[in-house]
């Protein structure tokens, strides 16, 4: 699994949001798996997308295509946007209840 992961400041989510959610860049189709949207606690206007996919090959047409996208928008909905491609080296999952103590300083 390969993760294209977006960030840029927003002036606002809300009409952030719906542009995101009109789905311009036809996530679906392009090769997109899975997206998620993060904000950082107390900051609104920030926002961080990880995209999955397949393959490199398609996280990487999906992120040029991206830029075409970013410079007619750019200043509307978002600014300054970043992206980079991502590998997974490592996930592990933990059941609740069965780490024991938390360590304390």
């Amino acid at each position: 699994m390969t993760t294209l992961r977006i960030e840029h400041p927003v002036p606002d989510f809300d009409t952030w949001k719906k542009a995101f959610d009109s789905d311009p860049m036809r996530r679906e189709a392009s090769g997109v798996r899975r997206y998620t949207v993060f904000r950082p606690v107390g900051d609104p206007k920030f926002v961080t997308v990880d995209l999955e996919f397949d393959d490199l090959g398609a996280a990487e047409a999906f992120r040029g295509a991206l830029q075409g996208l970013w410079q007619r928008v750019e200043g509307t909905v978002m600014q300054n946007p970043g992206a980079q491609i991502l590998d997974i080296v490592e996930s592990k999952d933990f059941e609740p209840g069965k780490s024991g103590s938390v360590p304390t300083s």
